[in-house]
């Protein structure tokens, strides 16, 4: 097919007016809370059953889809890193209209290829444009109807060593980004029309060792109002930051003993959510109306018993699901007092962030399969679904469907 004829299709498919429930624009959707209003989805499905499509992905990777009118777009890269891409699939029929190559890494780092790819951060899309982010390997945006890069950045260090993890996310006219890595941690905020920095907050909390392992971190931060003012909430290893999100000046932070925390921190009751690493790893709940270190004064309540260093936690109403990776433990907490609700030990190895719309939760596995729970006091099993492959990406949510991808191909779920 002829770059005009991509041009063509993806015109096509971006000029419709939207509903609000026809995007899913970021890792974890809406707010990045991983919660949707959608209703109709499918309870069912296998290979055979509820798939409307199923296309193959080429490569490896194991950023989330994203989702804007009829476009879906996510990115992938050679097992062995060299080669960086994005992907658009036509949202009616998984065609895919844009396969475009964005960077040629010459010499890339090893990733630690158990838990993480090359191409793990997930885009975050808007009207128009599509910002995608490979860590230090490259950032760029480009024209959704086209596939265009209109600007690329490579000059933001950091020497990831097990891999990059953290997606960007977009704030105004802001583009933020976080480099936490073996040499360097700091958090970014670019122009999101020209790519050109805006400010870039250092990390600037001990970190109490000189091993750059222990002082990575894998967080996609999220923005949340207090009291009128916008505070962007980033983990780190050893400490959470509130920044203002339009300078990057410290508010305040809360230090804990952990590291290489993975999970998207969550807001809701008046309190920051924020799960902090290994080992062993634990779940804060912070008041966000401090200044300075509130270590001693904000953290509402900790709970440490199972929690996953890859799946985010999850809030519906007043109770917080939290998930472990391995063994598959999942945990319901009093999101107010941090008080254990119940436990159940689900099974399979979990890296995708546990979903709730349509009344239900919806949890996806390392193995392919698919559990659905009823939220609530008492833990109650819906239904279980299996497909060849399994997800490591966390699925979008759009009209009555779901996004799958798993290590293989990208699926539309819906009910047929």
């Amino acid at each position: 097919m002829t770059r005009w004829a991509m041009v063509a299709i993806a015109s096509a498919l971006w000029g419709s007016t939207l509903r609000a429930d026809d995007t899913w624009a970021e890792f974890r959707g809406p707010a990045g809370q991983g919660r949707s209003n959608a209703v109709g989805l499918p309870r069912e499905w296998s290979e055979s059953k509820n798939v409307v499509w199923k296309t193959p992905v080429h490569d490896r990777g194991w950023s989330s889809p994203v989702v804007w009118g009829k476009q879906v777009w996510l990115t992938t890269a050679t097992p062995d890193g060299k080669e960086l891409f994005v992907l658009c699939f036509d949202k009616d029929t998984g065609k895919i209209v844009v396969d475009a190559k964005l960077f040629d890494v010459p010499k890339p780092d090893e990733v630690w290829r158990k838990f993480n790819s090359y191409a793990s951060p997930t885009p975050v899309i808007e009207e128009g444009r599509v910002y995608v982010h490979f860590g230090s390997y490259g950032t760029a945006c480009l024209e959704a109807a086209s596939g265009k890069v209109l600007w690329s950045r490579r000059d933001l260090p950091c020497n990831h060593w097990r891999g990059a993890g953290s997606s960007p996310i977009l704030h105004g006219d802001l583009l933020i980004v976080s480099l936490d890595g073996y040499d360097v941690q700091y958090v970014a905020a670019l122009d999101k029309k020209t790519g050109k920095t805006v400010w870039k907050a250092d990390r600037t909390h001990d970190f109490g060792t000189t091993d750059g392992d222990l002082k990575k971190s894998y967080c996609t931060p999220i923005v949340i109002d207090v009291a009128g003012k916008p505070q962007l909430i980033t983990a780190a290893a050893k400490a959470a930051v509130a920044l203002d999100v339009l300078t990057g000046r410290e508010i305040w932070k809360v230090r804990y003993a952990n590291h290489s925390t993975g999970t998207r921190p969550l807001f809701g009751h008046g309190l920051v959510y924020i799960t902090n690493g290994s080992p062993p790893t634990e779940v804060i709940a912070v008041r966000p109306d401090g200044a300075g270190d509130v270590t001693a004064t904000h953290i509402a309540w900790k709970w440490n018993k199972g929690v996953g260093q890859k799946p985010s936690p999850l809030l519906v109403d007043d109770l917080l699901y939290v998930l472990a990776d391995q063994g598959g433990l999942l945990s319901c907490l009093d999101a107010k007092t941090g008080a254990e609700v119940w436990k159940q030990r689900i099974g399979g190895k979990h890296s995708a962030s546990p979903l709730h719309a349509d009344g239900v939760i919806y949890l996806f596995s390392e193995e392919g399969v698919s559990l659905i729970v009823q939220p609530g006091r008492e833990f109650k099993e819906l239904g279980r679904n299996k497909l060849d492959a399994g997800c490591m990406a966390t699925p979008a949510i759009v009209g009555k469907a779901f996004f799958v991808r798993t290590d293989t191909h990208l699926y539309r779920i819906e009910n047929r």
